[in-house]
């Protein structure tokens, strides 16, 4: 049985998805990424495959450790990929968002797939039929829209994420999460929308930590899956880790 790991470095949180063959058995949250961290994860899984997606500074160590104890491949413009990317600066576009189209062109191929990831920033990722990732857009993220109002306010409190948003506040908090919450689901509604005036029909898959607070104040149907960049980076270790 083949063990892969699937790391996710984003501006939040530094991810790792244990695969054994091609089923996840479990995601660990990193409290750091230093070598005697990531020899002791590999040690632990046995692993024989890793892949890297990363869009901070870590610890670049790290990867002499998984190339010299696995079969390592580090995610980048270079990689070998399921579909084409003909926009105008390929080397820019994020390792999540490969990740992410990965993932789409994998589990719902040769269909208009929009995949919606809400993390630090909201990314919108479309996918044509013919496996082209077209582009998308880039907005704040919830954790950002929260801070800010906080930041650029004298008076007003920084709070928690809470899916439980009414339409009309009755407090400050409870407006700030109308203001927030309802905000980007009415945001992310209408770019659906666009998108089918657009493009017509075409999935629309959403994914990310902040899937927890929005799903249910969405009007779309959705293929909601909290693991799908997980499942992307397995399909791209598999091509470039042979």
């Amino acid at each position: 049985m083949s063990t892969t790991l699937c790391f996710d470095f984003g501006n939040t949180r530094r991810k790792v998805a244990i695969f054994k063959n091609a089923d996840v058995k479990e995601v660990l949250l990193l409290q750091d990424d230093s070598n005697t961290t990531i020899e002791s994860l590999v040690r632990e899984s046995k692993a024989d495959k890793s892949i890297l997606s990363s869009v901070i500074n870590h610890n670049e160590g790290m990867e002499e450790v998984l190339a010299a104890k696995t079969k390592f491949h580090k995610l980048s413009h270079l990689t070998k990929l399921s579909f084409t990317t003909p926009v105008g600066k390929p080397e820019t576009i994020g390792a999540d968002r490969l990740a992410l189209t990965a993932g789409a062109v994998h589990f719902y191929p040769n269909k208009n797939n929009l995949v919606i990831a809400l993390g630090s920033c909201i990314t919108y990722n479309f996918i044509n039929k013919y496996h082209e990732l077209v582009g998308g857009g880039i907005s704040p993220g919830m954790e950002i829209r929260l801070k800010s109002l906080n930041d650029y306010t004298a008076k007003l409190p920084l709070i928690k994420a809470d899916s439980n948003a009414p339409l009309i506040g009755y407090d400050t908090t409870t407006n700030i999460l109308s203001g927030v919450v309802i905000g980007m689901a009415k945001e992310i509604d209408g770019f659906i929308a666009a998108y089918e005036e657009k493009f017509g029909n075409f999935n629309v898959l959403l994914t990310g930590g902040d899937l927890v607070h929005l799903g249910a104040h969405l009007k779309k149907k959705i293929f909601a899956d909290p693991e799908l960049i997980f499942k992307g980076l397995y399909a791209i270790s598999e091509v470039n880790n042979p």
